[in-house]
């Protein structure tokens, strides 16, 4: 009997169509998820390739758009062109200069805001975050007025200002999320076995939450770099890589650009995989 009806049962299962239509539709879901995830990627990397592709090319005419033939003589002169070499110096300076600033004042921001409890930390807390939910439009015009009430002639100093009081905040915020999973204890360890307040930081606390503090600051370098908005209300006469870029639209697109574009992507690139490796190498070994 017990045979019997074990057998009844495999047949009606083999004889019922459901599983193989829920199955069908799991494999249609599955190719369809690959499809949008693709286009998606494709959107995503299609401009990084033609700004890639066309560092490569030959214009005929001052505008880079369309392709005339490869060439690699815009490589073996990347810096042709002394104004956008300038503007790129300028950019490099800019974003090196205020992440160092930012990075200093936004690890302090973010152990203050997650070890000690004060009054008006909430104050501050939002504070923090209204650089990183306002538009730049209006952060650019507020700084402006600023630098305008307290008579600062717009240059370098007000682009390096600018740049650090929004770059703070994003470092704040991504330190904090690092400093959260600090056990305190470990401090507690260092002090009571001797170790003062400033070696216990560099010694404990600092090892523990650098690389919270590395991704801050490559953040923060690439949010420089690459602002246009607030440093143009701010700039004055200077010119950084993202304003020559847009001045050089509406008259002359040299190739040259391509190739800075494309050379500081392949740094980053290369900045993240070795920030990757040394991660699994210190983990992992």
């Amino acid at each position: 009997m017990t045979t019997q009806a074990g057998a009844a049962i495999a047949s009606a299962a083999q004889q019922d169509p459901a599983p193989n239509k829920v199955r069908n539709r799991r494999n249609v879901g599955d190719v369809l998820l690959r499809i949008v995830a693709g286009l998606v990627l494709l959107y995503l990397f299609l401009p990084i390739f033609v700004i890639v592709l066309f560092s490569f090319n030959k214009p005929a005419g001052k505008f880079n758009y369309t392709w005339q033939g490869f060439t690699l003589e815009n490589w073996l002169d990347p810096f042709k062109y002394p104004p956008l070499t300038d503007a790129l110096k300028l950019s490099l300076n800019v974003a090196a200069v205020s992440t160092a600033v930012a990075i200093v004042l936004g690890t302090l921001v973010a152990i203050a805001l997650v070890r000690q409890r004060w009054r008006g930390q909430r104050a501050v807390d939002t504070f923090l975050v209204l650089p990183l939910t306002a538009p730049e439009v209006v952060m650019g015009a507020a700084l402006l007025t600023l630098f305008l009430d307290f008579e600062q002639p717009a240059g370098y100093v007000t682009i390096l200002l600018s740049h650090i009081a929004f770059e703070v905040s994003f470092i704040a915020m991504t330190v904090r999320a690092r400093v959260r999973g600090f056990d305190w204890t470990l401090e507690d360890a260092s002090l009571d076995l001797g170790a003062g307040p400033a070696r216990t930081f560099f010694k404990v606390t600092l090892p523990l939450i650098v690389p919270g503090i590395v991704a801050a600051a490559m953040l923060s370098f690439a949010l420089s770099l690459d602002d246009f908005i607030i440093t143009y209300f701010v700039s004055g006469s200077e010119v950084t890589y993202p304003l020559y870029v847009n001045a050089a639209v509406k008259a002359a697109v040299p190739p040259q650009i391509n190739v800075l574009a494309t050379a500081i992507l392949v740094v980053s690139l290369i900045l993240l995989a070795a920030g990757t490796l040394w991660r699994r190498k210190k983990f992992d070994g």
